[in-house]
């Protein structure tokens, strides 16, 4: 028996579904280090990691590859992308150029609901760097910072920030794994602070500082 125009749809749908949530797994794994740079990944071993077919994997990947996270290497092998002094100071540029306009962006957008999200969240991020654990507060310091982007409802600034932080979320983590959370300087407490005076230029500084400290920290490791 045919099938019916109702049950290709839901097929068509349920794949879509599927496809999106293997984009989703794998940009998280990324974007919070859970792949160090350069390391090599196959199709077929991604898809045997996360229980799927290879298909959603195909796609996953060449979305990721569009937006510079991974680098093919063949038809069947791809690594996570590597960081070099000059990417990372351009990364830096970057962030610095994007973040804070976002940022402020989000300002008429935010209510009592996204501040006390907002300390939540870091809150996390305190109880993270306090134990020394590098995965939740990369985790955290991610969650904390799309938290507040996402309120802009600026997708095209939104896509491009996501862009760089999935170039240089693996090297983060990485770093932050060697050298300890103990030193980590939290700028998050101004940058709420400031959504709460409706105060612009102070969170534009708490966000310009916060890159600053971060990755000022995170660059030192580069060999000299």
């Amino acid at each position: 028996m045919p099938r019916s125009k109702s049950n290709k749809k839901d097929e068509v749908s349920e794949r879509k579904i599927a496809h999106e949530e293997t984009y989703k797994t794998l940009y998280y794994a990324i974007i919070t280090g859970r792949f160090e740079p350069g390391k090599v990944l196959t199709i077929r071993g991604v898809a045997q990691q996360l229980g799927c077919s290879p298909m959603p994997v195909r796609e996953a990947v060449r979305r990721l590859v569009a937006l510079g996270a991974l680098e093919m290497r063949s038809t069947r092998r791809l690594s996570v992308a590597l960081m070099t002094r000059e990417r990372f100071q351009e990364i830096w540029s970057a962030r610095t150029m994007l973040e804070p306009e976002i940022a402020a962006r989000a300002m008429p957008h935010s209510d009592k609901q996204l501040i006390r999200e907002l300390e939540r969240i870091d809150n996390q991020i305190a109880e993270a760097m306090k134990k020394g654990d590098p995965d939740s507060y990369t985790l955290k310091n991610w969650e904390f910072h799309f938290t507040l982007y996402r309120a802009a409802n600026c997708p095209i600034f939104l896509r491009l920030i996501e862009s760089v932080w999935l170039q240089f979320g693996p090297f983060m983590r990485m770093v932050t794994g060697r050298l300890g959370t103990s030193l980590l300087v939290d700028q998050h407490e101004m940058a709420v602070e400031a959504l709460k005076r409706k105060d612009e230029a102070g969170l534009r500084e708490a966000i310009r500082l916060d890159i600053k400290d971060g990755m000022s920290r995170i660059g030192s490791d580069f060999p000299e």
